[in-house]
């Protein structure tokens, strides 16, 4: 019987994973995934490059916009656009298999690329296609990848993307590094980072790719396309205006001051997970680090204590509201301005100051 070959260990206090293979060192640039489908940009796409931008101009580095789709699905127009956004190069593939989302065609794509012009960095969005897309690239390329970012930033120390987001049920935030592997990849949730300013004068360069594969090699077939009929009813990360309401509000009758406030504001109504699970309100309403991420001009949070579960999904709004009996609430410490109170008293008291405003504004309008 042969003996067990020994295992070959990293020298003491140094990790396997710390060092940067000299093949991997050339590897440069951060790539983003523009996500489109049936002739729109998803604007998660733009947000992410306005971070990889931040993100390559530390490294000084360029930053890449990739795109993949049919031969008629703009993509040239898409890639011009993304200029504006902060890209300085386009890389694009096109090919009929490639037209509607299909798991197996856009990996070997993504794959393809990756492995010829050889990204430091890859971002894409945490939408159902990213989730999807970015876990086969990184299974395929045989790197790491972290999901549902919330913050993303280059290590002074190491140069490695430093890529932060809740764990333990949001109980904690980690930062994970990707050391001695390329690319690093991550996936960031929609409106978690700011849209950037266009810059239409900003031009680049375009790469054109093809992929190589036929119809007859993929086993998913797209068959027909049916949109979601409800799709628009609910759009929690593109309100301007957030109404939420915690377990503080008691019952789920009393919830519909939350409603009341929303419909005279024009906003939408927002809830925290232990909401969701009792059955208060629809799943889709759920701010947090398992349910929605929120960046609303307006959010007020009624009756919600504020642990960093709920915090992750909302901290990024333009002005915050808080409304809490306690005066100790975890809230009030990210919150622009607080209410000490009851939320059944101060919910009625603002739906009717705000009616009235409205109201007075409606007539001196019809007077001018």
């Amino acid at each position: 019987m042969s003996a067990t070959p020994p295992v070959k260990r990293p020298p003491a206090g140094r990790g396997r994973n710390l060092e940067l293979p000299e093949h991997l060192k050339a590897y440069k640039g951060v790539w983003v995934f523009i996500e489109h489908d049936r002739g729109h940009v998803h604007s998660v796409s733009w947000e992410l490059l306005g971070e990889a931008r931040k993100l390559a101009d530390t490294l000084g580095s360029y930053v890449g916009a990739v795109l993949l789709g049919g031969p008629d699905e703009h993509l040239e127009k898409f890639a011009a656009e993304a200029f504006t956004f902060g890209a300085d190069k386009a890389f694009i593939m096109t090919d009929p298999v490639l037209k509607g989302y299909r798991n197996e065609p856009f990996t070997k794509g993504m794959t393809d690329l990756v492995n010829k012009y050889q990204p430091e960095i890859f971002l894409l969005g945490a939408t159902s296609m990213g989730r999807d897309l970015a876990g086969s690239v990184a299974t395929t390329l045989l790197t790491g990848l972290t999901a549902d970012c919330t913050e993303l930033r280059i290590d002074p120390a190491s140069k490695a993307l430093a890529a932060t987001r809740p764990t333990f049920g949001g109980s904690l935030l980690c930062t994970i590094m990707t050391l001695a592997y390329r690319p690093q990849m991550a996936t960031m949730r929609p409106r978690t980072a700011a849209m950037p300013a266009a810059d239409v004068s900003r031009t680049g360069t375009i790469t054109h790719d093809t992929l190589g594969m036929v119809e007859t090699q993929i086993v998913t077939k797209l068959l027909n396309f049916i949109a979601d009929v409800d799709s628009n009813k609910i759009n929690l990360p593109y309100a301007d205006v957030i109404v939420a309401g915690g377990k503080g509000l008691k019952n789920p009758e009393n919830f519909k001051l939350v409603f009341e406030l929303a419909r005279v504001l024009g906003g939408e109504v927002g809830a925290t997970r232990p909401c969701v699970q009792a059955g208060w309100v629809e799943a889709d309403r759920q701010v947090g680090q398992t349910g929605k991420t929120v960046r609303p001009k307006l959010y007020i949070a009624a009756g919600i204590s504020g642990a960093i579960q709920h915090r992750v999904g909302c901290e990024a709004s333009d002005v915050i509201v808080a409304i809490n009996t306690d005066p100790n609430a975890p809230i009030f410490d990210f919150a622009h301005h607080g209410i000490v109170g009851n939320a059944l008293q101060v919910l009625p008291a603002l739906t009717q100051a705000f009616a009235q405003h409205l109201a007075e504004r409606r007539s001196l309008k019809a007077v001018a």
